[in-house]
């Protein structure tokens, strides 16, 4: 998830939580308008994993998500060579969440407020990452990993 501002991030984590995420990985990218300095990246860590808890106390959920630290884009691209399906939300996809062919485990990347700059998008495709166009709309960056997340859990289930 593209760094957005703190009540958007807190809503993401909290929603992707109770949806069923595994795993949540803060990326600072081009238009990231939040830059946190390393003593923030700190408390901003220990307040993101504070919220995943108190969402899995609120849904029953007793597995909790890992919250990964802040990562640079280009950082995140290089380690993201794990096996299963990746993808990255774009209006300009090819590909649908329909016509997607799933292994687990999924991966979504989503830019943060502004959207992935052009290079980003690119980057991420060369890295793996399938284009993926979710509909007519550009979803903010806040609804997009949810609206996402509910439709691939109604399309597949639980990836």
């Amino acid at each position: 998830q593209g760094v957005s501002a703190t009540d958007r991030m807190d809503l993401v984590q909290q929603k992707a939580t109770e949806l069923g995420v595994a795993r949540i990985r803060p990326i600072v990218t081009a238009r990231s308008i939040v830059r946190l300095s390393q003593e923030r990246q700190e408390r901003r860590a220990t307040h993101w994993q504070n919220v995943v808890i108190a969402a899995c106390e609120q849904c029953g959920r007793n597995v909790v998500p890992a919250v990964d630290p802040l990562a640079g884009l280009r950082d995140y691209l290089g380690e993201a060579r794990a096996p299963g399906t990746r993808i990255v939300l774009s209006p300009l996809g090819a590909a649908t969440l329909r016509t997607l062919d799933l292994q687990a485990p999924l991966t979504i990347l989503i830019g943060p407020e502004g959207g992935l700059a052009e290079e980003e998008r690119e980057l991420a495709r060369l890295a793996g990452f399938v284009p993926v166009r979710f509909g007519p709309r550009i979803l903010r960056t806040e609804t997009a990993p949810l609206a996402a997340i509910a439709a691939l859990q109604a399309l597949h289930g639980d990836c």
